[in-house]
Parts: structure tokens; C-alpha cells; sequence
């Protein structure tokens, strides 16, 4: 029998059972103070899920379960839906094993982790030069590019909401260097976008904070997202919406949770929508 911290909402599926085995059972059925440890402790450490995490990402193609990244695309996504891993028809995000078990175990606790914004800078005036559909494309050629590569970088990618990108870096899949890995995707996501040259094909700037923040499965008796809330996230979505294109604003957590020299960094203090008190951002570029 596994430990019950090996197990995070992912499984290889099998007989279309959704990935929830006895142990993970047990834990939803204990409740209170110990289901909140265990959370936790999935959220942070848990090998397995990294491992899983790995695997599915190797095999074709996009587009992808959000929580595990298993494909939904061919040539493995039309095959991997008689083991439990097809898109689950209620919220296309996620395949059927892991919304199962996110729908059935509701858990989530407050962990330190780090959040990524990316956000589109000019979309209104990019939009009134563009006929909608190429505007359509430019903005689904961003997002299958910055999840393409968030995935690579083992963040949990949250969710599109118009021109920007959210993701999430825990350490459970991203290990205690989810900084490390969340600037590493901001700056190759700034590149892969073209700002390292004279001309970016689509102007973007990042926020990137680290922080605690509520890490789980949030929703209603009929739908549910993996997700992540509270100040940390708001913070990080405010630096993103102050960010210049070609910029990545990051905190001085996630700078020193990095290890990143502050030295030379250009700083900056924000009047952030919301906040009480200037937030010091630090500036990177590509």
C-alpha cells in the first residue's frame, strides 16, 4: 500500500476508475486537521506527482489535461481515454481521472509557492488594427506558446483570461526552486515572443511573486478548478498589469527565493490597485 502523501489528484488511470486509489480514500475520509496536513504536505513535496507530471508531458500532443498534462490530442489522447484520461465533458481543462478526484477530494491548503502573470500590453489597440479572427489566432499562438513552455518549466498553467496567462508553480511538481523556475519561463516566454529583439511579434510584460497563497480545489457542487488565491496572487497580478513590454516585474521574495543579485536590478516602487502601502518590484529583462 503507498503512503498517502504519494498520492496528488494524479494517476495513470486504469479501468476508468479517475485516478483515486484506497489510500487517497482514506485521507478524504479522515477530515478536519489531519486532511489539512496531508494537503499540504501533497503540495509540497510529492515525488510521484512530479514523476507523472514528466511522463505525460512527453507524449503528443496538445492540448493538454491542466492539472497533469495528459494529451488529449493524437495520436495517445484517443487512447488514453479507455483508461480514464479523456477530457472530461463537464469542464474540457482537465481529463476525467483528475477532475474526478479533484470533484470528489475538494482539498487545498496554504503553501508557499509562486505565481506568474504574462499579459498582453496593447491588446485594445492591437485589436482595432486586426480583423477578429487574426486577432484570435495571435492571441492562441501566445497561449500555446507560453503553455508550451510553463509546462517544460513544471508549472501548473491556471487559466486564460483574455490577453493574459496565469500559472501557478508549487512545489510539489516544481520542487523548492518554483522561483527559479517561474523567472526562468518569464524571461524564456519574453524571448519566445521576440522581445530580445527589435521587434516583438507580441508585446508582453510578466509579474512573478512569491508568496503564501491558498493552493486547491475551489468551486460549486456542479463545477471545480484547481487554483490558487489570496494576497500573494493578487500581488503578482498587479506587477504584471505594471509591467512594461519586454519587462518581467518580480518581488524581492521571489528575487531572494531565486537567488537573484539584486545589485544591478532597476527597482521600482508601485502604487499596486488595491494595495494599501508601494510594493517594491524589481525589474528583469531577457
Amino acid at each position: 500500500m503507498r503512503h498517502p502523501q504519494a498520492c496528488f489528484a494524479i494517476d495513470t488511470g486504469g479501468g476508468g476508475g479517475g485516478g483515486v486509489d484506497d489510500d487517497q480514500q482514506q485521507v478524504g475520509a479522515r477530515g478536519g486537521d489531519a486532511s489539512d496536513d496531508d494537503a499540504r504536505s501533497r503540495l509540497i513535496e510529492n515525488r510521484r506527482a512530479r514523476r507523472l507530471k514528466r511522463f505525460w508531458r512527453t507524449l503528443p500532443s496538445p492540448p493538454r489535461c491542466k492539472f497533469c498534462n495528459s494529451p488529449f490530442g493524437p495520436p495517445f489522447g484517443p487512447l488514453l481515454r479507455f483508461i480514464g484520461k479523456g477530457r472530461w465533458p463537464g469542464n474540457p481543462n482537465y481529463c476525467s481521472g483528475c477532475y474526478r478526484w479533484l470533484y470528489t477530494h475538494r482539498e487545498g491548503a496554504e503553501i508557499e509557492c509562486t505565481l506568474f502573470f504574462a499579459d498582453v500590453r496593447g491588446s485594445t489597440s492591437l485589436g482595432e488594427t486586426m480583423r477578429p479572427n487574426e486577432f484570435r489566432m495571435l492571441l492562441d499562438r501566445f497561449y500555446r506558446t507560453a503553455t508550451e513552455l510553463l509546462i517544460r518549466h513544471e508549472a501548473v498553467v491556471d487559466k486564460f483570461v483574455g490577453d493574459e496567462v496565469v500559472a501557478i508553480f508549487i512545489p510539489a511538481l516544481a520542487s523548492d526552486h518554483h522561483a527559479v523556475q517561474a523567472v526562468a519561463a518569464g524571461r524564456e516566454l519574453l524571448r519566445a515572443t521576440g522581445s530580445d529583439g527589435p521587434e516583438p511579434w507580441l508585446p508582453i510584460g510578466i509579474g512573478v511573486n512569491t508568496g503564501v497563497a491558498f493552493v486547491g480545489v475551489v468551486g460549486t457542487a456542479e463545477h471545480v478548478e484547481f487554483t490558487a488565491l489570496g494576497d500573494a496572487v493578487n500581488v503578482a497580478a498587479r506587477l504584471a498589469s505594471s509591467a512594461r513590454a519586454g519587462e518581467i516585474l518580480i518581488t524581492p521574495q521571489t528575487a531572494t527565493s531565486a537567488s537573484i543579485d539584486l545589485v544591478e536590478l532597476e527597482r521600482r516602487q508601485l502604487e499596486l490597485r488595491g494595495k494599501t502601502e508601494l510594493t517594491e518590484a524589481l525589474v528583469l529583462r531577457p
